[in-house]
């Protein structure tokens, strides 16, 4: 196996977040939380049951944002039991995280959508004897759309009302298509403010497959990372979406849940023609992602994900996040740093850990398939 080159950056610090009731976690990017640099050789921390066999030194990873509050958690969790070891998790975009895999300078990368043909062509420079990118589907959940309009705490909107609000077909809250799916709310006269991802983004790109796939006329863009729509103002990452919609009155955007409930930002149920409206939750997250499909080949874990569903009480706008590494052609050195992790991560305590963080854990038929495939990489 060829050994790819070392990098020499670290992550920042990361900021804090907010997890059911008045629990806070700081981030754990940062030497702070590092146990030295020393191999663990095959120690299991008997309170968790985290196997660090072959785990050592430090792993650098980095991308999708939509993920970092449960990588915040579970890289908290495992350097407590794996002593010595140092995970540091990057949270930029899906796009930045694939670029630095196929450049060879993380362990591992986090991404919303899965690798594309000629990023794949692209990994099989980096992963060595044959050796390809593949997606392994570990965290799932709802891609809230988050509003602040003071006085309406309680928001009904449908695909085709969410599409013109972000190309800015429906400029104000009390827009008469708003107002026939909010009977009796009191919308104001007050101009719409859409927020949206400033970089390439796998958020942006299933929301994008949602709005394609349910409101075509309305939505008549490809469903890509990088934001397609005229107007609207951009920030960086879903933290910088939920920020922005935080203190700006008449705003609205998107990002992941987790973010919305740390910052208690009210949220929008969709009209998905079901019984009922739809609000964003990780059990009716999960409703939707357990039906979702592999269309991967091989060892590649990839989903179909069904956008149009109208299933009572299944959430549509919902992403996988995969973390993104070699079927083989691993790095030698970080290796079993990868593998531990990636254990730890996709098993029962580490799949437990996603529902009260505002996301939905990965079915179980799919998930006994992601540890039998991380068991085996090389």
């Amino acid at each position: 196996m060829k050994l790819q080159r070392k990098n020499g950056l670290r992550a920042t610090a990361l900021g804090a977040i907010a997890v059911t009731g008045a629990l806070v976690l700081t981030a754990c990017g940062s030497d702070d939380n590092a146990g030295g640099t020393g191999g663990t050789g095959e120690q299991t921390n008997a309170a968790s049951n985290i196997k660090c066999d072959g785990a050592k030194g430090k792993l650098l990873a980095s991308g999708s944002s939509a993920q970092k509050n449960a990588m915040d958690l579970w890289v908290k969790n495992y350097m407590a039991g794996c002593k010595g070891v140092e995970i540091n998790y990057k949270s930029s975009s899906s796009g930045e995280g694939i670029i630095a895999f196929n450049q060879g300078t993380v362990g591992f990368a986090g991404s919303d959508s899965a690798l594309k043909p000629e990023e794949v062509a692209e990994s099989k420079k980096i992963c060595q004897g044959g050796g390809q990118g593949i997606n392994l589907p570990m965290v799932g959940g709802p891609i809230a759309i988050g509003y602040n309009v003071p006085g309406v705490d309680n928001l009904t909107l449908d695909a085709s009302t969410i599409a013109k609000i972000f190309n800015g077909k429906i400029k104000n809250w009390n827009d008469p298509a708003v107002a026939a799916l909010n009977k009796g709310a009191k919308l104001p006269d007050k101009a719409i403010q859409p927020f949206h991802r400033s970089e390439d983004s796998g958020t942006t790109a299933n929301l994008g497959k949602y709005l394609g796939a349910t409101a075509k006329a309305d939505w008549p863009y490809e469903a890509e990372k990088k934001w397609p729509a005229p107007g609207g103002q951009a920030a960086s990452g879903s933290a910088g979406v939920a920020a922005q919609v935080k203190q700006a009155e008449g705003s609205i955007g998107y990002f992941e849940l987790s973010y919305a409930t740390s910052q208690s930002i009210p949220t929008v149920k969709i009209n998905t023609g079901a019984a009922a409206p739809v609000e964003a939750s990780s059990e009716n997250a999960s409703k939707a992602i357990a039906a979702a499909k592999i269309k991967g080949t091989g060892k590649d874990l990839a989903l179909g994900l069904d956008y149009s569903t109208k299933a009572d009480g299944a959430y549509p706008i919902v992403l996988v996040t995969y973390e993104v590494v070699c079927d083989t052609g691993n790095k030698a050195d970080t290796l079993g740093t990868v593998k531990s992790f990636l254990t730890y991560t996709a098993g029962d305590e580490g799949q437990k850990l996603l529902s009260g963080a505002g996301y939905a854990p990965i079915p179980a038929e799919i998930n006994t398939k992601v540890r039998e495939t991380v068991a085996g990489l090389k």
